[in-house]
């Protein structure tokens, strides 16, 4: 902490005019000891020793820093349990408090200036935040950022996750943005660049080699917890989170992307240049443009590709919605390649779909022709289903169907109402009474319909009722069997006599 100058010059000749104390002065002055006691060590004053007053811990201080020494990571906790085994009766926190103070600190480091050359090296790293809230989903606010190492200018691109897809997407904008390709991309050893390390053997994700060749760039990852060799893109996006997204405003990921585009190319920009003063972070790119790589040719297919099984109904799960597909995909294994703003539905090569990119959860985005097409299909399905049961049961149905549909009747309607006539009679009985109402060229179910009662009069069997009617609508169809008037005529004849 600095001292101001009047303070410091009053601390001076309060102790070595005045004859204060340190303690009298750091009441007095309302400052800590420490800084009474740095200001006058700082000036060549000499300083009184502070008065110790003895503590249980006195005795064990050798032994405690002898272990120290062995093993500097050891808890306190640990610690506390070996001297209280030989003998300390205090605290444990009033331990901890003293242990802290004894415990040695890592030697102090000193590292080496890094200079790189025009366009040789760019570095590439991941900030989180916060969160989004998008209808029922909460996304990661993740901000992409890629800085040259010479000339400082960053590229900044805010994403809704950190996956492949998002990662490779950021570096083909950034390239487009530099207007060139830097020889070598520093990574930190995140899953995107480096699948697994033991000591200096690199596996490196295969994906982004692919992606590297392409670019021509070399990917070089840094030492294991050495941010320093990548000290740039994190002194960068700490720049970004102070100087940019601190109360920024926006309404939604394009605005807030916007805003970035224009803050690195105007505020980012105009900074000053840390390799000298007198120069513009801009000035020093305009400088490194003509050393980058220049672009690939043809451009490098970003977008997000994975296998998904269609189960029993015609969707897709991608990131955690479900996307619309033709009905006759079902049960079947399709590709989905997405990016942020559409999602593909391939069969090999065939396009069976395209949707807007949803980033809410649990939502169904639907092609309004894929349901019309599979209500349509079920109709149908079910029309032939019992088309098929009638015919198979009756099989005059098939020519009276015919004709009905020659005159322009309702297929449908006609079907239903013969099934349910084929419920109440039988099979032969349905099949003799459309044989009758087609040789009465009456192709209809009420033909059908008088021909079965006539029959079943005929034979004196009561018309069948259906099994579902109630009791009183089934009175109502019970058969009345006309009276025989002979018994009345004898009633008269005898009244007569």
């Amino acid at each position: 902490m600095t001292i101001a100058p009047d303070l410091a010059a009053q601390i001076l000749r309060l102790h070595n005019a005045e004859k204060w104390r340190v303690g009298t002065i750091a009441r007095q002055l309302h400052v800590h000891r420490d800084t009474v006691r740095r200001v006058l060590a700082a000036s060549g004053s000499p300083v009184p020793p502070s008065a110790q007053r003895p503590s249980r811990i006195d005795a064990y201080r050798p032994f405690i820093m002898e272990t120290l020494i062995k093993f500097p990571t050891l808890t306190a906790a640990r610690v506390y349990a070996m001297v209280s085994e030989r003998g300390y009766v205090g605290s444990e926190s009033h331990f901890r408090h003293l242990i802290a103070e004894l415990r040695p600190g890592p030697a102090a480091e000193a590292y080496l200036r890094l200079l790189t050359l025009p366009g040789e090296q760019a570095q590439v790293d991941w900030g989180h935040f916060g969160h989004l809230q998008i209808g029922r989903a909460k996304r990661p606010l993740m901000a992409f950022v890629m800085v040259l190492s010479y000339s400082r200018r960053i590229f900044l691109r805010f994403f809704l996750d950190a996956r492949m897809d998002a990662f490779l997407r950021g570096h083909v904008e950034a390239f487009a943005a530099f207007g060139g390709v830097a020889r070598v991309l520093l990574y930190d050893n995140l899953k995107s660049a480096v699948l697994e390390r033991v000591g200096d053997a690199i596996r490196f994700n295969p994906v982004l080699l692919k992606f590297a060749a392409h670019h021509l760039y070399e990917p070089r990852p840094v030492a294991v917890a050495r941010g320093n060799e990548k000290g740039r893109v994190e002194r960068s996006i700490r720049y970004v989170r102070d100087n940019f997204f601190a109360a920024r405003e926006f309404t939604d990921l394009a605005d807030l992307n916007a805003q970035a585009r224009t803050w690195c190319e105007g505020q980012a920009s105009k900074r000053r240049w840390p390799q000298d003063t007198s120069f513009s972070v801009q000035q020093a790119f305009e400088g490194e443009r003509a050393h980058l790589l220049p672009l690939p040719v043809h451009d490098y297919a970003v977008g997000e590709r994975l296998t998904v099984v269609i189960g029993k109904t015609p969707y897709a799960r991608f990131d955690l919605n479900d996307y619309s597909v033709p009905h006759t995909h079902v049960r079947r294994t399709v590709s989905v390649l997405a990016d942020e703003q559409c999602v593909r539905i391939l069969d090999g090569t065939q396009e069976l779909a395209v949707h807007v990119r949803s980033w809410d959860k649990a939502a169904q985005i639907e092609n309004p022709v894929h349901i019309q097409t599979l209500v349509e299909c079920k109709h149908k399905a079910r029309a032939h289903r019992a088309c098929d049961r009638l015919s198979a049961a009756v099989p005059a149905s098939t020519e009276l169907l015919r004709r009905a549909a020659e005159r322009g009747h309702n297929l449908g309607s006609i079907t239903a109402s013969l099934l349910r006539l084929l419920e109440r009679y039988s099979a032969a009985a349905l099949q003799a009474a459309m044989l009758e109402a087609l040789a009465a060229n009456v192709p209809h179910p009420n033909a059908v319909r008088h021909a079965l009662e006539r029959a079943a009069q005929a034979d004196g069997q009561p018309p069948p009722t259906a099994l579902i009617l109630p009791e009183h609508v089934a009175r109502r169809d019970a058969p009345v069997r006309p009276h025989k008037l002979d018994s009345y005529d004898r009633k008269e004849s005898d009244d007569e006599t």
